[in-house]
Formats: structure tokens, C-alpha cells, sequence
């Protein structure tokens, strides 16, 4: 792990084109993890893709190993941050849930500086989530934590935050999102359900305990903006992921000009970790395309 001291974020960066051998033009491959995660779940593209490009995987700020964000935090000027940081002139990003939204919202910003998208499983900044998937969250996530302490926990003003209330909101949530809302915990193998608890726990843990923290998104937002990416796009959908995400992928596919989507069976909300050698070769076969 490296820390990019100008903004507190952690990274780990690998292969042949490191700016040590001279990367030139060749665009790096950058790995935007999930909100639910960290840079681990990104373990097997990180280490298959290295083989021939240049790999960089970040923690956002306040996530991870990397430091708390401020009052405020932006999380598509971080990417660009980190791609200034280490002198990545132009990269193919590659994101996941909001890490792909982020993605998008780099390639508004800094359309120079992207050489193609693949977003998995994405958000979408400026999309209103529908309120049969929140109702559907309350149900089956934030039920399992007593009400007036996950109450208290948001706002920041708990004395103490129970690790056994943080334990049960992380397997909650990785319950009816990376498995999926119709699917149970016996459709995830072990290593897959222990990684993914794992770093969800860590990501409320953080969330409860650490500083309060506003978002900023890219302003107007991606919602409205999709015709303008003129990157090379793929959008890889989990058919077993919690529908209005999928509906996400939708718009991404139908919106983005030129944008080819791969929908994947029996897989939730983390397509990477769950299906990591399908993931890892629809990639090499899309930046053999793209670069």
C-alpha cells in the first residue's frame, strides 16, 4: 500500500507501464470500488490485468486505508486527483455501484482524460433511487439494527456504537445486495460472503464512528448528461442484483452512444468479487478493444 499524502488516499498500483518504466500515452487501468467495499474486492483484476497494462486501485477517502475526508468531499475530483498524482494522463476506469457513478462523472468533467468506461453494477449521480428499492432497504437492512440507535448512529451522536449492531447491518446488507434480494445467503460461496461482510462492516464502522462528511456530486448532474460521453463504454449488469440498480444499468446502456452491455446470470451487486474470472476477461477483452 502507497499514500498519496496531497489528499490522504491510499493505492496500490502494478504492471508493466509504471511511471518508473515510462508509461507515455498508453492509457492506465484505474479500479473505482463499490460503496459497500474497498480496493480488496478489486483482487483478481487487479492482479490478471496488471499482466499487461498498467493497474492502479484506490480506497476512497474515508474508506479503506485511505484517511477521513474533510467537512466535504467530491469523490469524481479525487479520481482526477489521483490520476494528477501519479501522472496518469488518460486512463480507462473502471467502476463499480457508486464507483462506476464517479466514474461517469470523471468522464463529464475531464472527457480528456478518459479513454474508456466500464461500469458495473453502477449508480448513477442525479438518479432518483424508486421507493419500492428504499422501502425494500428499510425492510431488510436497516431493520436489523434497533431504530433508534441506527437513529443516533447516522446523526453521529452515539456515545458508543455496538460492533454486534455494525456486524448485523454489514451481513444484512450484503444479504439482499451482493446476493441479491431473491437470492440467500447459500447462493454466495464462503470466501465471497466473508470478503464482502468483511468490508461492508468496515464501511459502517467508519460511517458511525468517523467525521460527518457532505457529498458534493458534479453539478448538473450525470443523470441528464449521458449523451455527451463520447469514451468507449461497456456496462456489465448482474441479473440477481436489486432491480432498480439493474434499471441503473439500463439507462447507462440505452444512454451512453456506442455503450455495449453484458448482462451476467446468478450474480449480485459485486460482479468483481462473485465473478471474478468472467469479470476479468470481459475487461482484457474490452481494453483490447478500446486500447
Amino acid at each position: 500500500m502507497t499514500m498519496i499524502e496531497s489528499c490522504g488516499i491510499a493505492y496500490d498500483e502494478a504492471g508493466p507501464m509504471t511511471r518508473a518504466a515510462g508509461s507515455a500515452d498508453r492509457p492506465a487501468v484505474v479500479l473505482v470500488h463499490a460503496g459497500v467495499a474497498d480496493r480488496r474486492m478489486w483482487e483478481h483484476q487487479f492482479r490478471a490485468l496488471c499482466a499487461g497494462h498498467r493497474v492502479i486501485r484506490y480506497d476512497w477517502r474515508g474508506h479503506g486505508e485511505s484517511r477521513d475526508p474533510g467537512p466535504e468531499v467530491c469523490h469524481h475530483e479525487d479520481l482526477l486527483a489521483v490520476l494528477d498524482a501519479l501522472e496518469v494522463r488518460r486512463a480507462v476506469l473502471v467502476g463499480c455501484s457508486m464507483g462506476g457513478a464517479y466514474a461517469v462523472e470523471a468522464a463529464l468533467a475531464a472527457p480528456h482524460r478518459v479513454a474508456g468506461l466500464a461500469l458495473i453494477c453502477s449508480g448513477l449521480s442525479g438518479h432518483r433511487w424508486p421507493d419500492d428499492m428504499l422501502a425494500q432497504a428499510r425492510e431488510r437492512v436497516h431493520s436489523s439494527v434497533p431504530a433508534d440507535r441506527l437513529a443516533r448512529y447516522r446523526a453521529g451522536c452515539a456515545e458508543h456504537v455496538d460492533p454486534a449492531d455494525v456486524l448485523a447491518m454489514a451481513r444484512a446488507h450484503t444479504l439482499w445486495q451482493v446476493a441479491g434480494p431473491d437470492r440467500g445467503r447459500a447462493d454466495l460461496t464462503d470466501e465471497v460472503w466473508e470478503a464482502a461482510v468483511e468490508m461492508c462492516r468496515l464501511v459502517f464502522h467508519r460511517m458511525w464512528t468517523g467525521p460527518r462528511t457532505t457529498e458534493r456530486l458534479l453539478d448538473p448532474p450525470a443523470v441528464a448528461r449521458l449523451r455527451e460521453i463520447q469514451a468507449p463504454t461497456l456496462v456489465v449488469n448482474g441479473l440477481s442484483d436489486v432491480a432498480g440498480i439493474q434499471a441503473v444499468s439500463g439507462l447507462l446502456a440505452e444512454g451512453i452512444p456506442g455503450a455495449r452491455r453484458l448482462d451476467l446470470p446468478d450474480t449480485g451487486h459485486l460482479a468483481p468479487l462473485e465473478r471474478p474470472s468472467e469479470v476479468t476477461d470481459a475487461l482484457t477483452a474490452f481494453l483490447k478493444s478500446t486500447m
